[in-house]
C-alpha cells in the first residue's frame, strides 16, 4: 500500500512536471514566434481582389479585368443554408471552439505517430484555414502549423465569428478561378446565393477541401460523393429535415460553365479603357474593385456594331465567294462524333456559325452545326456566291449548290432578314466606325474591325489612313476664312504640275469620272467632289497657311502633308480624328477632345474620378461671357502625331499636362471632389458663320451630291462628305448632325484595292446610313440656326455674282455680309466691262 502510494504521488509529480513543462515548451515556442507573427488587424479592413468592371453609361457591363472571380458578399447576405453546409463541410463546433480543435489537433498527432510520419489533412478549424490563407503558405511544415495556431488564437481574440467566416466564405478558391461563394455560384450554376438550392449549397461546400479536383464540373461524380456527404452532415447536425435531405439527394448536378454574361459587345473600347486606368491607377486597377462608367450608349454602341458587320458582310458578298474555310476528308460511314470532331477548333465569328457540309447535291446540301442541328440549305441560300476572280471581277450567278460546296467543307452560315439560313464567309475587307458627341467629344459609340478576337488591332483610333475628299471640308473652311466664297468661281480643267517621281515628270491629278466640267461654283465643287478645283483652291490660299489653319480641327501638323496632294486628302488621319474634327462643325466651330471614361467608382461605389471634359456649351452663361475669337487651339489639343498613333493607342502613354491620352482621346481633367465645378469652355477655332456655310454646302452633299443616298433618312440636318483614295485603297464617310458626328472608314489593313466602283458612296456610305438611322430615329431635326452676319442674296448661277431677284439665270446663295458690297461691286464692274466691249464693236 505504501508502494502504491509513493508511485501515485510519482505519476502526479511527473504529470505536473510534464504539464508545467508543455506550458513552458509553448510560452518559448511563442515567445520565439510571436515576434514573426503577423498583426490580424489588417483583417478588419481587408480588401479582396476583385476584377475591374467596365460599364456603359447605362450600367451594362462590357467587359471584366483580373485574373480571378470573385463577387464580394456580406456575412449578412450568405444564406444560413449555404452557412450550414459549409460548417457542417469543414467546421461544424466553429461557434463554439476558441480558434483551435484541440480533439482535432491530437487526433491529427496521433495519425502523424501512427503512419511514421505522414502530415495527412486535417485538424485545422475555419479560423486557422483563415489564417493559413491570408498568412502562410500551404506547406506541410509543423512550424508553419505551430505558427498557424498562434495566429488562429489571436484572430478569436481580435475578430468576432462572424468576421473571420465572412472572410472565409470571400477568401477561399473554389476551382476554376472562382474565389468565394459568390463567385462559385455564380460560375457553377449562374445563380446569386440566394437563389441556391440545398443540394447547390452542399456541392459548393463540397469543394473548399479539393477545389481543383473535387468540383461540379471536373469530377462530377466525386463532388456528388462529397455533396451527399455534406448534406448527412447537415441533417445529423440538423439544418435539414429527412426530407429535405432526401429531397436534395435525389437532385442532380447541374453544374455548368456560367461566364459573367457579357452585356454589351465593345471589346475594342473595353481595352482601351483598362489601359487608361492602368496608367492611371497602376497595377492595382485590375485588383482593387474599380468600377469605370464609360460615355459609351449600349443601344448606339450596338447599332454601331451591327451596321459595320452588316456592311462589311454586304462587300464581301459582292466580291464573290472565296471558297470554304476547310475541308476535311470525310469517311463513307461519318457520323455525329465524326462531325463534331471536324468542328472542335471553330467557334462562331460575329454571328457567323460554323457548319460542316455533309452532303451536297445540285439542289442542295445538308450543314452539320455545332449544336447537332442539321440545316438544309438551298440554292437560293448560296445565290450571292459568285466566284471570286480579282478585287473587281466575279464569276457567274451558281445554277447548283454543289459547285459551291461540297461533302466535307467547313463553310459560316448566318440568318438573312427573314430569318433563314444562307451561306456566308468571314470578311477579308476591314472597317471602323468612331462616333462622337459634339457637345464633349464624349464617345458615343466605337467600332475598331469586324471581329476583336480575329484581330484586336484598333482601327478606329489605331489606324493612320487616307481620308480622299471626306477631308475637302477642312480645305474649303480655311478658303472661305482667306476670302472666298460659296460662289467663288475656280476651273475644273486638267493640270499637269511637276513632279519628278512620276513618270514623265508630271503629275495630272483627275476628278474620279475623268471628267471636267470647266469654271464652276464653289458650292458645286464640292457637292460633286471636284478633285482638280480642290487642287487650285489650295494653290491659291497656299499650302502653309492650310496646313497650320487644319490643326483648327485637331489634327497635327506633321499629319498633313506640305505640298498641294493635301486638297485630294492624302493627310494620315484615323476615323477619330475625322469624327472629332467634324465635331467642329456640328458645334458651332469649337474643338472637344474625344474621351470614353465619365467615372470610376472604388469597391464601395465612392467617386474617386468624375471627368470634367471642355464643352462646346454654347448657350451656358460662361459662354456668353465669352469674348475669345477663333483661332488655333492650344498645342496639347492637336491629335497624336501621325507617327505615334498606334504607339499612343497601344500603350497609352500620358500626354501633356498629366492627362492620360490614347490615340485622338484623353482622359479629361478630375472633378469629383468639387460638385459645383465649373464648365471648362473648349476652345473657339472657327467662325460660327464659317461654319454654317461650310455646313451647308455640306448638307447639299447630303441633299444633291455624292451622298444624296443619304436622303432616304428623310431628314434635313445631316450633313457630310463621302471619301475615296486612288485606286479604291479607302472608303470613308464623315457625317454629323446636332446630336452626333460619325465617321465611317472601310478597307484593307494590307491596302489591297477595294474594287472598281467602290467609292466611298457605295462601300462606307451605307454603313453610316445604318447607324446614323438607329441613332436618330424619333429624335428631333437638331441644327445649327444661322448666326448674325450671314445673309442671302440672289446671284447670277453662271458667274456667281449678285444679279437681279428676276433674272431667270439667277439663284438663292449665303454669304458673309462683309462679302456682299464686293460682289456687288464685283458685278457691277464686270456689268460695265461687257458694256464697254459691248461699244467697242461699232
Amino acid at each position: 500500500m505504501h508502494i502504491l502510494k509513493r508511485l501515485l504521488r510519482w505519476a502526479l509529480v511527473l504529470a505536473f512536471s510534464g504539464f508545467l513543462l508543455a506550458i513552458l515548451a509553448v510560452g518559448v515556442t511563442y515567445w520565439l514566434i510571436a515576434p514573426r507573427l503577423p498583426s490580424v488587424e489588417v483583417l478588419k479592413d481587408y480588401h479582396m481582389q476583385v476584377p475591374l468592371r467596365v460599364l456603359s453609361a447605362d450600367g451594362k457591363l462590357i467587359a471584366s479585368f483580373g485574373e480571378t472571380r470573385r463577387i464580394p458578399v456580406d456575412i449578412g447576405n450568405v444564406p444560413d443554408r449555404l452557412k450550414h453546409a459549409v460548417l457542417s463541410a469543414e467546421d461544424a463546433d466553429f461557434y463554439h471552439h476558441p480558434g483551435v480543435d484541440w480533439h482535432g489537433i491530437v487526433r491529427a498527432a496521433w495519425h502523424v505517430i501512427e503512419t511514421g510520419g505522414d502530415k495527412g489533412s486535417g485538424g485545422s478549424t475555419i479560423t486557422q484555414q483563415v489564417a493559413r490563407n491570408f498568412f502562410l503558405s500551404p506547406e506541410k511544415l509543423y512550424s508553419r502549423k505551430i505558427t498557424e495556431i498562434f495566429i488562429a488564437l489571436r484572430m478569436e481574440q481580435e475578430l468576432s465569428k462572424d468576421q473571420i467566416l465572412d472572410l472565409y466564405l470571400n477568401k477561399m478558391f473554389l476551382g476554376h478561378r472562382s474565389y468565394g461563394v459568390a463567385a462559385a455560384a455564380s460560375y457553377y450554376y449562374g445563380k446569386t446565393l440566394d437563389q441556391l438550392t440545398v443540394a447547390e449549397c452542399a456541392a459548393i461546400a463540397s469543394s473548399f477541401q479539393l477545389p481543383s479536383a473535387v468540383n461540379p464540373i471536373n469530377s462530377p461524380k466525386r463532388m456528388l460523393a462529397r455533396r451527399n456527404w455534406v448534406l448527412s452532415e447537415m441533417r445529423r447536425h440538423g439544418y435539414i429535415t429527412e426530407e429535405q435531405y432526401e429531397q436534395a439527394r435525389a437532385e442532380p448536378n447541374h453544374g455548368a460553365p456560367h461566364e459573367q454574361p457579357i452585356e454589351l459587345d465593345a471589346p475594342y473600347l473595353a481595352e482601351m479603357v483598362r489601359r487608361q486606368v492602368l496608367d492611371r491607377l497602376g497595377n492595382d486597377a485590375l485588383t482593387e474593385g474599380y468600377v469605370v462608367k464609360t460615355t459609351l450608349r449600349s443601344d448606339r454602341q450596338q447599332a454601331a456594331v451591327d451596321a459595320l458587320r452588316r456592311g462589311l458582310v454586304a462587300y464581301d458578298h459582292r466580291h464573290g465567294w472565296r471558297g470554304a474555310e476547310a475541308h476535311q476528308d470525310l469517311p463513307a460511314n461519318a457520323g455525329p462524333s465524326d462531325y463534331k470532331q471536324a468542328l472542335a477548333g471553330y467557334t462562331d465569328i460575329s454571328t457567323l456559325e460554323p457548319g460542316l457540309v455533309t452532303a451536297s447535291s445540285a439542289h442542295g446540301a445538308t450543314v452539320y452545326l455545332r449544336n447537332g442541328e442539321h440545316v438544309e440549305l438551298s440554292l437560293d441560300a448560296v445565290s450571292w456566291a459568285r466566284p471570286h476572280l480579282s478585287d473587281s471581277r466575279v464569276g457567274a450567278t451558281p445554277t447548283s449548290v454543289d459547285s459551291v460546296i461540297k461533302r466535307g467543307d467547313i463553310v459560316r452560315l448566318s440568318h438573312d432578314d427573314k430569318g433563314a439560313w444562307q451561306l456566308a464567309q468571314i470578311p477579308s475587307v476591314q472597317g471602323a466606325l468612331a462616333s462622337v458627341s459634339p457637345e464633349d467629344g464624349s464617345i458615343q459609340a466605337l467600332v475598331g474591325g469586324f471581329n476583336f478576337m480575329r484581330s484586336k488591332f484598333n482601327r478606329a483610333v489605331m489606324a493612320a489612313r487616307q481620308p480622299g475628299s471626306s477631308f475637302k471640308p477642312y480645305l474649303y473652311s480655311a478658303a472661305l476664312d482667306h476670302g472666298f466664297t460659296p460662289a467663288s468661281i475656280i476651273n475644273d480643267a486638267p493640270l499637269a504640275l511637276p513632279d519628278p517621281s512620276r513618270p514623265g515628270g508630271l503629275w495630272t491629278p483627275n476628278n474620279d469620272d475623268g471628267k471636267f466640267a470647266g469654271p464652276m461654283r464653289l458650292r458645286e465643287a464640292l457637292v460633286q467632289s471636284k478633285n482638280l478645283v480642290s487642287i487650285r483652291l489650295l494653290a491659291a490660299i497656299g499650302v502653309r497657311y492650310t496646313r497650320e489653319y487644319l490643326t483648327r480641327f485637331g489634327f497635327a501638323l506633321d499629319a498633313i502633308p506640305a505640298n498641294l496632294s493635301m486638297a485630294l486628302g492624302t493627310a494620315s488621319v484615323s476615323p477619330m480624328g475625322m469624327a472629332r474634327g467634324y465635331a467642329v462643325f456640328a458645334n458651332g466651330g469649337y474643338l472637344v477632345t474625344p474621351y470614353f471614361i465619365s467615372e470610376i467608382d472604388d469597391r464601395s461605389g465612392t467617386a474617386i474620378y468624375v471627368a470634367n471634359p471642355a464643352r462646346a456649351c454654347r448657350d451656358c452663361q460662361e459662354r456668353l461671357l465669352d469674348t475669345s475669337v477663333a483661332g488655333p487651339p492650344p498645342t496639347n489639343m492637336t491629335a497624336t502625331p501621325a507617327n505615334d498613333v498606334a504607339h499612343a493607342a497601344s500603350a497609352s502613354a500620358a500626354g501633356e499636362d498629366g492627362i492620360d491620352a490614347v490615340g485622338d482621346a484623353i482622359l479629361p481633367p478630375d472633378a469629383h471632389g468639387d460638385s459645383n465645378h465649373p464648365p471648362i469652355l473648349a476652345p473657339r477655332v472657327l467662325d460660327p458663320r464659317n461654319d454654317f456655310l461650310i455646313t451647308s454646302l455640306m448638307k447639299d452633299v447630303i441633299l444633291r451630291g455624292t451622298g444624296s443616298a443619304a436622303r432616304a433618312l428623310e431628314r434635313d440636318d445631316l450633313a457630310g462628305k463621302t471619301g475615296s483614295t486612288n485606286d479604291h485603297h479607302d472608303a470613308w464617310f464623315v457625317g454629323f448632325n446636332g446630336d452626333v458626328s460619325t465617321a465611317v472608314w472601310v478597307g484593307f489593313d494590307n491596302y489591297d484595292s477595294l474594287g472598281r466602283g467602290e467609292f466611298g458612296a457605295k462601300a462606307a456610305l451605307p454603313i453610316w446610313m445604318d447607324y446614323m438611322g438607329s441613332v436618330l430615329k424619333d429624335l428631333p431635326s437638331n441644327a445649327l440656326p444661322m448666326p448674325p452676319g450671314i445673309t442671302t442674296i440672289t446671284i447670277n448661277r453662271g458667274n456667281g455674282l449678285p444679279t437681279a431677284s428676276d433674272d431667270p439665270n439667277g439663284i438663292s446663295e449665303i454669304f458673309k455680309v462683309e462679302d456682299v458690297d464686293r460682289l456687288r461691286a464685283q458685278a457691277q464692274q464686270q456689268k460695265e466691262q461687257e458694256q464697254q466691249r459691248a461699244y467697242d464693236i461699232f
